[in-house]
């Protein structure tokens, strides 16, 4: 286990830049953290059922973690380094937020949520983030991510029956692209090339994840994520560590940790959509759980008031496998309201179904210990 240190006094008022270099927050001198062994280790899969038999499997690794960075639970390898993507989020927008910015910019709840939002390209994801832009005298066009399809349904279905053209502000990640184009301006920075990793933003984002996750930055991995910018490869223990830090900071005094999950749980529709898993689970259990959908099986999230992080990666990219594995974690960590909303029951109790209608399989996780394998 990681030393413990009293890290939080004076962490509520906003920082302000000073040479271009930004405060971290609480942890900035807490130092690498070197995990013990699990306390826990087990096996947890989903596993796709036909007559009885097992068809298909996905194999999950998972950390849970508290704020102290105890490994609470390993699942298959707690270790495993992958590509974070979306979930990082939070910790990208953190330099904005604590330098004072969002004051500066005039900006509120609305747009700090879909600067952390995997968007659904609504309207109302849109509007907002094209409302970001004209605040800081840009448009569209200024965006260095691609235009791609709302990922919700309701957001491909409007735009079709509008007529309008697919644009960057579509993509899920222009709240994010928006706030690192803000961040920018009042550095006085170039925002053409925002999205280099050499850029001054990117430079701070990643000094941030190296913090909250209690990492040298120069052992964080870096490539190119899928709207453009920097995205980062380290082990899940770690994810888990930020969010458990993340959670813990936010309900002892840091006030831009404070802001940032208040903003996206009190605005859950926000950083997903109409029928986007993350929205559907943050509605569901109200302020106390932080949930953060990453591309290709990467999930991290958070109960808030017991400062403990998680963090799980489907082995093969699988999001059937994903929200099934997420909501079994949260369950067994007493995160989720029973009996468990509908809107939830759908996605936790899946059925494999034929063109007919007829139930021909089951869709569950599966829990053993290590060496083992057997149904929960």
């Amino acid at each position: 286990m990681s030393e413990t240190r009293s890290i939080f006094s004076g962490a509520g008022a906003p920082y302000a830049d000073s040479d271009g270099a930004l405060p971290q927050g609480p942890y900035a001198s807490a130092g690498p953290v070197v995990f013990a062994p699990a306390l826990r280790e087990r096996i947890l899969d989903v596993v796709i059922t036909r007559g009885g038999t097992v068809e298909s499997r996905h194999r999950v690794h998972a950390a849970v973690v508290d704020a102290n960075g105890t490994l609470l639970e390993g699942a298959r390898d707690p270790h495993t380094e992958t590509w974070w993507r979306s979930c990082a989020k939070p910790f990208q927008v953190m330099p904005l937020v604590r330098s004072g910015g969002m004051e500066r910019l005039g900006w509120g709840v609305s747009q700090l949520a879909l600067a952390c939002a995997s968007h659904g390209g609504e309207p109302e994801h849109v509007a907002i983030a094209e409302s970001m832009l004209a605040g800081i005298g840009l448009e569209e066009g200024d965006l260095a991510c691609g235009a791609h399809e709302p990922l919700s349904l309701r957001g491909a279905r409007l735009l079709r029956e509008s007529g309008d053209r697919l644009t960057r502000l579509h993509n899920n990640c222009s709240g994010k692209h928006a706030a690192m184009l803000a961040r920018a301006v009042l550095l006085g920075e170039p925002t053409s090339g925002y999205e280099q990793a050499s850029h001054a933003v990117q430079r701070a984002a990643l000094e941030t994840v190296a913090v909250w996750a209690g990492m040298p930055p120069e052992q964080i991995g870096l490539a190119v994520d899928g709207c453009g910018v920097p995205v980062f490869s380290l082990p899940l223990a770690n994810m888990a560590l930020s969010y458990a830090r993340l959670a813990h900071a936010s309900t002892h005094g840091d006030e831009a940790s404070r802001r940032i999950l208040q903003a996206m749980t009190s605005h859950p529709f926000l950083v997903g959509g109409s029928d986007r898993f993350d929205t559907r689970l943050m509605e569901a259990v109200g302020s106390n759980v932080v949930c953060k959908v990453g591309a290709e099986g990467v999930h991290t999230f958070a109960i808030i008031d017991r400062g403990i992080g998680f963090a799980l990666k489907v082995e093969d990219g699988s999001q059937r496998a994903q929200f099934v594995a997420v909501l079994a974690m949260l369950a067994e960590y007493d995160g989720l309201p029973s009996p468990l909303p509908e809107s939830l029951r759908e996605v936790a109790v899946r059925v494999v179904r034929n063109t007919r209608g007829e139930q021909v399989g089951e869709v569950f996780v599966s829990t053993a210990p290590l060496g083992a394998y057997g149904r929960a």
